[in-house]
């Protein structure tokens, strides 16, 4: 054990890199693939959640009952305060989000010294740090509850692994509280957390418990205190998001494509080999095979296979790869330096969506014209929320049709039901129709563009054709969208 420890020095004498430095150089990386990309606005999600948000914290509409989606309340709070610091903008929870990122990476580099060497250390950060920057893993989703989420697994991993008393198992377990106030889905890191404490000591894994049990009772009280419903909460976040027209209810041919793109259609290939080797050498069941296990299982459940939902896996492939390659340095005379700087080669981000952002902007900005553009520019929407406040009045209401958010969030005007994004389960249609048909918004915006058609379920459709011809006057067309004005009742 000694003769190692000190192989494992003299080797980290060899290498000068600073993990602070790969840090740095990631955040910047890490900055440009969120900033300059789709079209430099809000993606959807964003938009959802800085609508949902800013009726929170600027109208006093508390979640689900100023807007609905199926996210922590947490991820709200923070759209919310952009809102309230900085107005209209998407350039706060990107950056914030990508500060939580670098810690996290930071508590990688530690776990990764702590359970190996430095060097592995300085190998983890590189694998992490760069793949968290993939297409294939949401890399322009920095502002997701992923980030969050997986962090705070990392910070408790670490605090767990160096405990040295039970106070430090008990925090361990508040910051996996936390990590699963941002997701649910977080339950299956710290399932293994769990399981790790305990195998070490069963009072330890006790103290672990009653710490995560602090944590979640906290946002609970939380929640409580901010006036968000309980009901609301467990209904809209989870139950709510299973069945016909929920996000996982698709169709199982869908799934098994995603599966198959994500998997294996992706650079999360570029792990397998290391993953495989390390299953090879270690014929033991430890840690982090059960930790792999149960983040792939997490994605396999939730069947989505969303990008960003990858993010879960990146922690714990990493530390296998690092592992692995830290024993092949060992085994081979291989410079840690040159090590370093191929797998920087390898996993660099091989993206071309800000160049193409940049590109698409500036011919935007040539034609800023309704006419020149087509259905398919994200920017259009920004440029149509834009027109609509501009055009309404402060306390009209406005609905826009299908998947309208980031036209409902630039138009700074308030829906008139909490399903201002399309949501086509049985439960949400009722409630979008009854919202509408009892409080008439001031405008109506609905698509004329092919995927409104292919995507929106054909009674939504007909329900808000029909509500428009009775009630509603056509305004105009713009980008694509008829707009439609109320009728003014006739004395």
């Amino acid at each position: 054990m000694n003769r190692h420890m000190q192989t494992s020095r003299t080797a980290d004498q060899h290498i000068k890199i600073k993990p602070l430095h790969l840090i740095f150089w990631i955040i910047v990386l890490q900055l440009i693939i969120a900033f300059f990309t789709d079209g430099l606005i809000f993606t959807h999600e964003e938009a959802m959640w800085h609508y949902i948000g800013r009726n929170w914290l600027r109208f006093g509409l508390t979640p689900y009952a100023g807007g609905v989606d199926n996210k922590s309340p947490l991820i709200y709070f923070i759209f919310g305060i952009s809102d309230r610091l900085f107005g209209v903008n998407d350039w706060f929870p990107r950056l914030l989000g990508t500060l939580v990122e670098a810690v996290g990476i930071f508590f990688l580099f530690k776990i990764a010294e702590r359970r190996m060497n430095y060097r592995a250390g300085i190998f983890a950060v590189s694998i992490y740090g760069l793949s968290l920057l993939w297409h294939s893993t949401g890399g322009k989703y920095v502002s997701f509850t992923e980030t969050y989420a997986v962090s705070f697994i990392l910070a408790s991993l670490y605090t767990s692994q160096d405990a040295q008393n039970h106070r430090h198992l008990f925090f361990s377990g508040l910051l996996s509280g936390i990590a699963f106030a941002f997701r649910f889905s977080a339950v299956f890191g710290i399932i293994p957390l769990a399981i790790l404490n305990f195998r070490r000591h069963r009072t330890g894994g006790y103290w672990f418990l009653a710490g995560l049990t602090f944590g979640i009772g906290l946002f609970m009280l939380f929640m409580v205190f901010s006036g968000i419903r309980l009901h609301d909460f467990l209904f809209y976040g989870f139950s709510d998001n299973f069945g016909s027209g929920s996000p996982t209810g698709l169709s199982s041919a869908w799934k098994a494509q995603q599966f198959a793109n994500g998997f294996f259609y992706s650079e999360l290939i570029l792990f397998y080999p290391a993953v495989a080797v390390y299953f090879l050498m270690n014929r033991k069941f430890d840690f982090l095979k059960g930790w792999l296990i149960c983040e792939c299982a997490g994605i396999i459940i939730l069947g989505i296979f969303a990008r960003n939902h990858f993010k879960n896996l990146l922690p714990c492939l990493s530390l296998i790869s690092a592992c692995v390659v830290e024993r092949l340095t060992e085994k081979y005379p291989v410079s840690p330096n040159q090590i370093i700087l191929g797998i920087w080669i390898v996993f660099f981000p091989k993206t071309f969506e800000p160049l193409f952002a940049v590109k698409k902007l500036f011919n935007l900005k040539k034609n800023q014209s309704a006419s020149g553009l087509n259905s398919g520019e994200e920017y259009s929407k920004k440029l149509l929320g834009n027109w609509i406040r501009n055009n309404t009045q402060t306390g009209d209401k406005v609905f826009v049709g299908g998947y309208g958010a980031q036209i409902q969030v630039y138009a700074e005007r308030l829906s008139p039901s909490v399903y201002f994004n399309v949501t086509q389960t049985a439960p949400a249609k009722k409630k979008l129709f009854s919202d509408l048909g009892n409080n008439k918004p001031s405008m109506m915006v609905i698509p004329q563009s092919a995927d409104y058609i292919k995507w929106v379920d054909v009674d939504i459709r007909i329900f808000l054709d029909s509500l428009a011809g009775k009630e509603y006057r056509l305004d105009t067309a713009l980008y694509h969208y008829n707009i439609f004005r109320l009728r003014k009742p006739v004395h």
